[in-house]
Parts: C-alpha cells; structure tokens; sequence
C-alpha cells in the first residue's frame, strides 16, 4: 500500500507514530530531508533486520522518486512486516506539492 505526500504530511503534522525510514544515499539526504531514519537502499539488504521490532507497526518509506523506496517495500513485505507503504513520487512529489518545507 501506497501513501501520498499530502497524507504523509498530515501524519508528521499531527504527530502520528510510525517508522519513518529514507533509503536514499547520504548526500541526498543532507542536501533535504523530511526527519526520516537514513538506511540507504544500497545497504539496506543487510541492515533491515534492525526494524524486525517493528513488523506489526505501519513502516513508511521513501526515496527520491519512489523507485528505491518500492525495492525497501518489497523487502520488508518479504521478510513479514505487515504493514509498509512507499511514498509516492517520493521527494520529488513532496516538493512539488510543498517545496523544501517540512511539516
């Protein structure tokens, strides 16, 4: 299952609780970043079993399109984690909708 941005900033808006991960690289991230967990994708096949605590929780991830992301998703459907939702177009989408704003 999917999320839009306009739903993701609702969340981070009303304080929800959930996973927040960026399988983005590093530098994508310094450059602008929404407050997620950095895992990037490129290591991120041997280092997802840290979320295993967290397979009954809602998980978002995002990239930059929503490409990687959708790999991040895939994995973690895989290993049991019932409930993980890519954000689509991901920071693409987000600053077209809102620019480089975080909620």
């Amino acid at each position: 299952m999917d999320i839009t941005v306009q739903e993701l900033r609702a969340k981070l808006e009303a304080g929800e609780k959930f996973v927040f991960i960026d399988v983005r690289e590093p530098w994508e991230n310094e450059e602008f970043n929404l407050g997620a967990r950095l895992m990037p994708i490129n290591s991120f096949v041997n280092s997802f079993w840290e979320l295993d605590e967290h397979k009954e929780d809602e998980v978002v991830v995002h990239c930059r399109s929503g490409a990687r992301s959708g790999m991040a998703q895939a994995i973690l459907t895989a290993q049991g984690f019932k409930n993980v939702r890519n954000l689509t177009g991901g920071i693409l989408a987000w600053e077209q909708a809102f620019g480089r704003t975080k909620p």
